[in-house]
């Protein structure tokens, strides 16, 4: 089992592998906080950090067999994160900064369970930053979100969660990083408990499988990962990705689907503070089977 701890700042086609792995193997990725560890005190406020090491992506790394216009298959095995985490809050970032002052606030993290001041509340390790390298000539900050997956913030990535991402390049380049010990849906703050890690993954290339965003599967539902603008423009995006997508593979009339969707499915939340929101829309697996669906 190979293990990667080098970082970059960027998803991009430019970006040297930092390892070459067949597809289907299980690597370790060591992942660095998404202040590149840089914050160590409740003294020391995040506008003292180097603001272009932010968001690191440990990575990235270059699958046989995945060729662009293809899907790389990203099985969470386990996310484990360290025993301490740091939140913030940010100058006039997130629909919240005009209520509260920069501050810095660390988290300890013991037996499953995080400590802010006397609330204690059980832990949820979770990847912020994942996915791919966009097409050739593009480069996206790991920050951004975008159809490469990137700083999507989803609380549903976490252990036994298994993500597809669209292949633009060879090889994928696939990174991943910044991740949260607790982190609620919106992430209002800019910042969840911000934590280094350990993430067990196995890359699979898949060749038969297309896909414009990402797509996200657990034990129980199914959903479309999409980013844009606003929150509305992203819902858009994911609900229409949804009904093309089980229409393809079911045949099943679109009218009929759009019908039981607004009746079992949920669009959620995931980020609502970086540059492009981020939206996933959820379709529990049972109503997938009832419709004979299959990736």
């Amino acid at each position: 089992m190979q293990y990667f701890d080098k970082v970059v700042y960027t998803f991009s086609a430019d970006n040297e592998p930092t390892g070459t792995i067949d597809s289907g193997e299980i690597v370790i990725f060591r992942t660095q906080d998404c202040f590149s560890n840089q914050m160590h005190s409740e003294s020391q406020l995040v506008t003292s950090c180097d603001y272009s090491k932010m968001n690191p992506a440990t990575g990235p790394l270059f699958v046989r067999d995945a060729q662009p216009g293809d899907v790389i298959k990203v099985e969470l095995l386990d996310v484990q994160c360290d025993t301490i985490g740091t939140t913030t809050t940010l100058p006039k970032i997130g629909p919240l900064w005009d209520k509260c002052e920069t501050r810095t606030k660390r988290i300890p993290i013991e037996n499953g369970k995080a400590v802010f001041n006397d609330v204690t509340f059980p832990i949820n390790p979770m990847i912020g930053v994942i996915g791919v390298a966009p097409e050739k000539g593009k480069s996206v900050p790991c920050g951004y979100p975008g159809s490469h997956g990137g700083n999507m913030d989803n609380t549903a990535i976490t252990t036994g969660a298994t993500l597809y991402f669209p292949v633009a390049v060879e090889g994928a380049l696939f990174g991943c990083g910044d991740m949260h010990a607790a982190m609620g849906d919106g992430e209002i703050s800019v910042s969840g408990a911000e934590v280094a890690g350990y993430a067990t993954v196995t890359l699979t290339a898949l060749p038969d499988l297309h896909l414009v965003d990402p797509l996200i599967e657990n034990g129980t539902h199914l959903g479309i990962i999409a980013s844009a603008e606003s929150l509305d423009a992203a819902a858009d995006r994911a609900v229409h990705e949804m009904v093309d997508l089980l229409h393809d593979r079911t045949g099943v009339d679109e009218a009929e689907l759009v019908m039981l969707l607004s009746l079992v499915a949920d669009v959620q939340v995931c980020q609502m503070v970086d540059p492009q929101k981020t939206v996933r829309f959820m379709v529990p697996k049972y109503v997938l089977e009832s419709l004979g669906f299959k990736l």
